[in-house]
């Protein structure tokens, strides 16, 4: 599949470069493709391409949101909206304000009544997003290797059909799909980066994922 990458930070590009491994084709967008870490990628990443957020919104069959939680809207109307329509959106943001966290607990702009997913969704309503990838930090995100077995990757969205296509990718990426239904459900996933994050702030700890164990 043709993916486009909207937000050339570590996560975007530790995304861009599991879909170029599972033999994807990739355009990885940023405000600025000449900054430095953009054409360090480029050059780590020859098969890609890099461009501006509008050129991979453009580009993708499949697109990946992957920026911050505040700058989410932002970045959608510099992407241009009618780029997203019809499209299989992963949305990986949080919405995290720039607070810092309280005895390692990050601040959200949300309520456990009106999640960020459901809120792109409403800007974007052509579009079929889909949550995934936002309950781990990115060393993580491609080929997890833990002890314990196989983590756990949630995922929910309104549209059957994009959930398919999103569980696809996260099972080629080394994870257990675990679909928790529609876009309401990212009211309990999202807050899931919350708690991931605990561990981090208050020790250091920052290799693990979460696992559901069912009988």
């Amino acid at each position: 599949m043709k993916i486009g990458v909207v937000g050339s930070a570590e996560v975007g590009q530790v995304l861009g470069a599991g879909f170029l491994a599972e033999g994807h084709s990739v355009l990885l967008g940023t405000r600025n493709p000449s900054k430095e870490e953009v054409v360090k990628w480029k050059q780590a990443h020859p098969e890609a391409q890099t461009g501006t957020f509008s050129a991979a919104a453009e580009y993708g069959e499949v697109l990946v949101l992957a920026v911050p939680g505040s700058a989410a809207e932002e970045v959608i109307r510099l992407a241009g909206p009618q780029h997203f329509n019809g499209k299989v959106v992963i949305d990986v943001t949080n919405p995290a304000t720039k607070q810092p966290p309280t005895n390692g607990v990050l601040h959200f702009f949300t309520t456990l009544e009106d999640s960020q997913l459901e809120r792109l969704q409403r800007l974007l309503p052509a579009a079929r997003l889909v949550k995934a990838f936002n309950t781990v930090g990115s060393a993580f995100m491609y080929k997890p290797a833990f002890p314990g077995g196989t983590p756990s990757m949630f995922i929910c969205g309104n549209d059957a059909a994009a959930r398919k296509t999103v569980a696809d990718i996260v099972t080629q990426f080394g994870w257990e799909v675990e679909d928790m239904g529609q876009a309401e459900a990212a009211r309990a996933i999202e807050p899931l980066a919350i708690l991931w994050c605990i561990p981090g702030f208050m020790r250091n700890q920052w290799a693990h994922a979460f696992k559901l164990l069912k009988l």
